[in-house]
């Protein structure tokens, strides 16, 4: 960046901003942050970018899908230092991130297709009357209270657990699971789906949303990889 640019490969700031709807405002901010490399000054002072910074620009707006903003920024950041290979441990992480999504997906989908139909519960219980209905121990229940499955409230006047009937319906798919042979730490995301859609059925129209997600964003690490893949090569040809 410390040679002479000739006049035709100055860009202004506002060229890098047109090709993606950007303002220039944010076209200094990304550069200010360390996104896009310094830029060099045109004979009266102004910002002089060049197509490596456009290349810079394509390539972390193409990051920031499957990486999300934070982990883009600091991808370009290590890039733009010469620390590829920290870039690279981030892209390495985010593989793996997704990776950890993908199995959490298949053992919450399995579960449900282990389960039974769960009828809806009415009203509050304690832990006597829940246990007997489960056919468990009072003790199994406050463990899988102390594992986060099961989240009760308590009873103002006596300090007893009161659960509801998302509390109960939570109680006996953990129990169905269990006896499905589920450790205490694969059940934890089941249960985290199931009250995030609101139910079993709900559940499996998330799951299909779920796996949708996680595929769009495979696809996003892939197109980012491309981009600043073409990044490196024009830094290195600059170099």
């Amino acid at each position: 960046m410390g040679r002479n640019l000739q006049p035709r490969e100055r860009l202004r700031p506002v060229d890098l901003a047109r090709e993606h709807g950007l303002s220039t405002q944010a076209v200094r901010n990304y550069e200010a942050d360390g996104i896009l490399p310094a830029a060099g000054r045109g004979p009266q002072g102004y910002r002089a970018y060049t197509p490596l910074h456009a290349q810079a620009l394509r390539a972390f707006l193409a990051l920031v899908p499957g990486h999300g903003h934070a982990t883009a920024t600091s991808i370009m950041r290590a890039v733009n230092q010469d620390a590829v290979e920290e870039a690279l441990r981030l892209i390495d992480e985010s593989h793996a991130q997704l990776l950890d999504d993908r199995r959490t997906l298949q053992d919450v989908a399995a579960a449900i297709r282990d389960l039974e139909p769960v009828a809806q519960e009415r009203g509050e219980t304690f832990v006597g009357p829940l246990a007997r209905k489960l056919g468990v121990r009072p003790a199994t229940l406050r463990e899988w209270e102390r594992a986060g499955l099961l989240r009760p409230g308590r009873d103002p006047k006596t300090g007893y657990r009161v659960y509801s009937a998302a509390d109960v319906r939570d109680a006996k798919l953990t129990h169905q699971l269990r006896r499905g042979g589920y450790l205490l730490e694969r059940i934890a995301p089941v249960l985290d789906q199931v009250r995030s859609a609101g139910g079993v059925v709900p559940l499996e129209s998330a799951l299909r949303d779920w796996h949708s997600r996680l595929s769009a964003r495979g696809r996003a690490l892939l197109s980012g990889a491309a981009a600043l893949e073409s990044y490196l090569d024009v830094a290195l040809l600059r170099q």
